[in-house]
């Protein structure tokens, strides 16, 4: 049993360190299996991300009750980025610069994914998205709706699980490869991503994830159209997409 245990937290550990810069004991060899099971756990550090948000929120509203809602969302924001080391608004930059810039031409397309420079057009797309969450932010914590924070981090982690499963991953090699390689079995992606809904609809509500699939379904729709399937750039422009649709959904519940 402890053996189980041990593995189980090996695995998290894993996802936790490439999802987050918050720091893990990982002992031992990182093994590609050990790799591709950990996506599993995606969800569960997406939840992890939303619970230091929350207590976050909850820590500075019992010191200073009446503490701007903007300047918060604005806190919450910057430690949002913080934790996730601007990982996925990494992969939005890299997808906005090759959307446009490849000119419908996937070869073209994917050629600027790989290229490590900002273009203007990466860096309106972020500062855009940020806008959008900042204002959301704020307006769901003008509305005292604080609870939201420790799920929309878990769903769109949630969303990579469900990518793998159903979309042709194009890169031959990288980190997508080794989580397509050794993928767990889908009883337990299965039991991951009902767990995920469970809880987001249970704290979020149903209009808020039906925007987001709507959403996802959309972008999907456009990689296959124009790549073929989906790289880890396009992976992290749908986690920060996502969360920005899943706070506009949840001022519909408002």
């Amino acid at each position: 049993m402890l053996t189980m245990i041990d593995k189980h937290l090996h695995t998290f550990y894993i996802a936790l360190s490439f999802l987050t810069r918050i720091p893990v004991p990982i002992k031992g060899e990182v093994k590609q299996s050990d790799i591709g099971q950990s996506i599993l756990f995606y969800p569960l550090v997406g939840a992890l991300i939303g619970l230091i948000l929350f207590l976050l929120t909850q820590g500075i509203l019992f010191w200073s009750p009446d503490f701007s809602s903007d300047v918060l969302a604005a806190v919450l924001l910057i430690v949002w980025v913080l934790l996730t080391g601007g990982l996925h608004l990494d992969g939005l930059a890299d997808s906005a610069d090759a959307w446009i810039g490849g000119l419908n031409d996937r070869e073209r397309t994917l050629a600027i994914m790989k290229d490590p420079y900002c273009g203007p057009i990466a860096v309106a797309v972020i500062v855009l998205l940020l806008l959008l969450k900042w204002t959301a932010l704020s307006a769901l914590l003008e509305a005292d709706y604080a609870a939201f924070l420790i799920v929309v981090p878990m769903l769109s982690r949630a969303l990579i699980i469900v990518l793998f499963m159903t979309t042709t991953y194009v890169r031959d090699s990288g980190l997508g490869s080794a989580l397509l390689d050794f993928l767990p079995e889908e009883n337990y992606l299965w039991l991951s991503l009902l767990a995920s809904v469970v809880a987001y609809l249970i704290f979020a509500g149903f209009a808020s994830i039906l925007l987001v699939a709507l959403v996802v379904y959309g972008l999907r729709a456009m990689m296959l159209q124009r790549i073929h399937g989906m790289t880890g750039d396009t992976l992290g422009a749908i986690v920060e997409i996502s969360e920005a649709v899943a706070l506009l959904g949840l001022l519909l519940s408002v």
